[in-house]
């Protein structure tokens, strides 16, 4: 069987893309999309994205059911390890340097700055609806009711 590789990543990081464009999060391709993101006002909810069985698998499902609770962040952005290189670069830099980077993860900032953090530790071998708990008891911390 002969399999173009690209072409398979690339069908691969759309399909990982269109899912979490249709479940309202914001791609951020640029540094600069990542600047101007990081610095609104309120609550953000970065989903660092991925395209290991994972992200896939446990992450972009939570990322998607997670929102649907009566706290949730009010902006919701996400930047693709290893695509958006980049842009990857410049958010874990304002994460600041107690980050540990992994992909995929999730970080909720509250004025530009990290109040909480899931990473790869925490969705690698759990089931998505743990993933989910996980981030909406962060979300019952620092957001507003919608």
């Amino acid at each position: 069987m002969n399999m173009d590789y690209d072409l398979f990543m690339q069908q691969m990081t759309t399909t990982a893309r269109a899912e979490m464009e249709a479940a309202g999060y914001e791609q951020l391709r640029t540094p600069e999309e990542v600047e101007n993101a990081f610095a609104r006002k309120g609550t953000t909810l970065v989903m660092v994205n991925s395209v290991c069985g994972c992200a896939g698998g446990i992450a972009r499902p939570a990322a998607t059911h997670s929102v649907h609770y009566d706290k949730r962040p009010d902006h919701l952005v996400t930047v693709f390890a290893g695509q958006d290189k980049e842009a990857t670069n410049v958010a874990r830099h304002l994460f600041g340097e107690d980050h540990i980077p992994s992909s995929p993860s999730f970080v909720l900032l509250k004025d530009g700055q990290v109040v909480a953090e899931v990473g790869r530790y925490e969705i690698e071998g759990h089931d998505p609806m743990s993933v989910v708990t996980n981030l909406q008891g962060n979300f019952e911390e620092y957001c507003e009711e919608l």
